[in-house]
């Protein structure tokens, strides 16, 4: 023996570990020795084992990896696990990494276990991708293929879905493939891109059920579709959408301007996306509301089976509810209703509920003095306690003239009567029963004003309709269709539903005025109202005695029909509401961005940088984004520049967005593939170090570009 190796045989030492419980020794040995066999093989020190007692020897820096080793797949055992080749060969490679973090910690983290199987991180790189998920609401995963990145995204999605977290899962990517390349292929646009969805399918097979995948892609609780679709949640450019002033084209709106959200108030816009020409189709409601959207739009909504079981709303898109409007006789789609709406108050030159009697019940030609007409004496008071300066003077039993306070005598100056005078301010001045209208300025203004005037007009064109059993409804007669359709605004600003339907004129039989037939020059528009719990509609105290006594109900509102209405250049809009509804036509509550959802972005290195950001603003409240990619293999053309290579300069620094970058050591495929990175990501440094030298002055960027190979 050479002083060396007599040296290095001094160095050399034994360490001894007991394991004290047989079963997790015979683990430790596996089949036929296994295991053993590979730590022998893995480890320099010599590995012996006699009883309960491993003796390694060997310098006592490798025999400390050695017990190291030996100490973390104890710690695995102990924790339940069952010790495999795999796991053996992951605790070795972490460890050669020299992390302060335990492989154990990583290999025991289970994301989601079915039938036997589980599903965890196998690297500190995963682990540390799989936190990053847990602790941010925005998590970009980027690396190499193999590497797990959409896999444990999905998997996280469903353990949210599982534990009540999210209650949507949104899996997308953007389909290169399925555009021009492929628009030669026969099919449909759906079979020409199953096959480049099919990865996002197939993993979802292994972490759920198969027979429950359908049910929860038919419910909408699971979406699968290429980014394309993503950006299709879109109203026409003449679509209105409320706003604080009034009524808006949703393609006039800009980021900034102020709309009406669900909850009756302003809410700005955060942004504008045109998207082009698309099919469109007319969602209406039963209550004679609509609106058009193309199939991609998001409706909030809930079904009779969601409200007896205390279930939460659901988000679908328009095309998704095609075919199933009812179950039976029952409509299945609810939608919600907005609060009442809040409107700048303004002063206004009457008293609103004086107003809504004289609409009713008054004369107001103007071309003689103006009068009502009420057999309820209570009515008569109410409207000359409203009327300053004026007085009401009765004519007979039913009719009332409304003259100027201390006006009529000879010889003094000679002023318009006040109620005339207004009637010209407001246009009101000669209308008639079938040309009278509620002036803007009540229609938009407080709540508190648009009941008055509401309460004005039921009390003497209205009633409550009363029915042994059931709830009472509200019943609101006029001959005007402006009057009809203003009075329809005034119920639905107040969270209410209104019905409408037309009583013609022809060949209804003719009343009787002093014993003598008087025919109906006009059609008659008959209204059923219901308002929300809290709203009184009548002041009359007949009317609201009987109202109370039998209960108002709750207004509902259910999608009736959706029918193709052509196409039409589209926009779509994201508001700041916290559930980001919106309030479109005819006070339908719609919505275009993702709340309580979990949204996976795959092969985002083939997204341009508008299609990224278009996709990181649709994130809603309560909802969780994860986008993957690889920057070294995309499909774009040369001169288009990968939205995922540019986001990191763009959103670094930016609060609750994470970049997990994971590499070769992170691979879970065949160990092959970790190699074939490495030696691809050697050549792809020789290239670009032989471009630099070859071009004087080129940046070291003007290499490779990317391009799949």
């Amino acid at each position: 023996m050479t002083g060396t190796e007599h040296s290095s045989a001094a160095a050399r030492v034994q360490t001894r570990i007991e394991v004290s419980d047989p079963k997790i020794m015979v683990n430790l040995l596996g089949p036929k020795d296994e295991i053993l066999k590979l730590i022998e093989r893995t480890v320099v020190s010599d590995v012996h084992v006699r009883g309960n007692e491993i003796t390694v020897t060997g310098s006592p820096a490798d025999n400390a990896t050695a017990e190291r080793l030996f100490s973390e797949l104890i710690e695995l055992i102990e924790k339940g696990e069952t010790l495999t080749v795999d796991a053996v060969r992951r605790t070795a490679a972490m460890l050669a990494q020299n992390i302060s973090e335990r492989p154990a910690d990583v290999l025991t983290l289970n994301i989601l276990s079915r039938r036997g199987r589980t599903i965890r991180p196998k690297t500190f790189g995963q682990k540390r991708y799989v936190d990053a998920i847990d602790a941010n609401t925005i998590v970009f995963g980027i690396g190499p293929a193999g590497t797990g990145k959409t896999y444990l995204a999905m998997a996280k999605a469903v353990q949210s879905l599982q534990a009540k977290q999210v209650n949507r899962i949104i899996l997308t990517r953007p389909a290169v493939e399925a555009g021009e390349r492929l628009g030669f292929l026969p099919g449909t646009l759906n079979e020409k891109i199953d096959p480049y969805l099919r990865p996002l399918y197939d993993a979802l097979h292994d972490m759920l059920e198969p027979d429950s995948i359908p049910r929860l892609m038919q419910a909408g609780t699971i979406e699968v579709a290429p980014l394309a679709y993503m950006r299709g949640r879109a109203q026409p450019l003449t679509a209105s959408v409320l706003t604080p002033d009034g009524w808006r084209r949703i393609g006039d709106l800009a980021v900034g301007d102020l709309v009406t959200g669900s909850d009756g108030l302003p809410t700005p816009v955060l942004g504008v996306y045109p998207q082009g020409r698309k099919a469109v189709y007319r969602v209406t409601t039963q209550d004679g509301a609509a609106t058009v959207a193309c199939g991609e739009h998001l409706w909030t909504v809930r079904t009779p089976d969601d409200r007896s079981h205390g279930r939460p709303w659901r988000t679908l898109e328009t095309q998704e509810m095609i075919g199933r409007l009812r179950r039976g006789h029952v409509h299945r789609f609810e939608l919600p209703l907005v609060d009442p709406v809040t409107f700048v108050p303004q002063d206004v030159p009457m008293d609103a509920y004086a107003l809504g009697l004289l609409l009713g019940d008054g004369c107001l030609t103007t071309a003689t003095t103006p009068s009502f007409s009420t057999a309820d004496p209570e009515l008569a008071e109410a409207l000359d306690a409203a009327l300053p300066g004026v007085e009401l003077w009765r004519k007979n039993d039913v009719d009332y003239v409304l003259r100027r306070a201390g006006g009529g005598g000879r010889g003094g100056v000679i002023t318009a009567n006040p109620v005339t005078a207004v009637l010209r301010e407001l246009q009101l001045a000669g209308t008639r029963s079938d040309t009278k209208f509620v002036p803007e300025a009540y229609l938009l203004n407080s709540v508190d004003t648009r009941l008055a005037l509401l309460q004005g007009l039921l009390d003497s064109d209205g009633g409550p309709v009363t029915r042994r059993g059931r709830t009472c409804r509200i019943q609101y007669t006029t001959c005007s269709p402006r009057l009809r359709d203003d009075v329809v605004f005034l119920v639905r600003s107040l969270g209410g539903v209104a019905y409408w339907r037309c009583r013609p004129a022809l060949g209804r039989t003719p009343g009787l005025a002093d014993g003598r037939p008087v025919g109906y020059r006009n059609d008659a528009f008959v209204l059923d109202i219901r308002l929300p719990a809290g709203m009184e509609p009548f002041r009359l105290e007949r009317k609201r005695t009987s109202y109370n006594a039998s209960g108002g109900g709750r207004p509902m509102r259910f999608v009736e029909d959706i029918q193709p209405a052509g196409e039409a250049e589209t926009v779509c809009i994201q508001v700041a509401a916290a559930d980001s509804l919106y309030v479109t036509d005819d006070l339908i509550v719609t919505h275009n961005t993702l709340n309580d959802a979990f949204i996976i972005l795959d092969e985002a290195q083939n997204t341009t940088p508008e299609q990224m950001k278009m996709f990181l603003t649709r994130l809603g409240f309560s909802s969780k984004i994860v986008v993957t990619g690889d920057v070294t293999q995309v499909d774009l053309p040369n001169s288009t520049v990968s939205g995922l290579q540019v986001v990191r300069q763009i959103l670094d620094g930016v609060e609750d967005v994470h970049f997990s970058e994971l590499g070769s050591n992170d691979v879970v495929r065949h160990r092959l593939v970790s190699e074939i990175v490495d030696a691809y990501a050697r050549y792809d440094a020789e290239q670009t170090t032989q471009s630099v030298h070859a071009v004087p002055g080129r940046a070291a960027s003007g290499g490779r570009t990317g391009r799949r190979r």
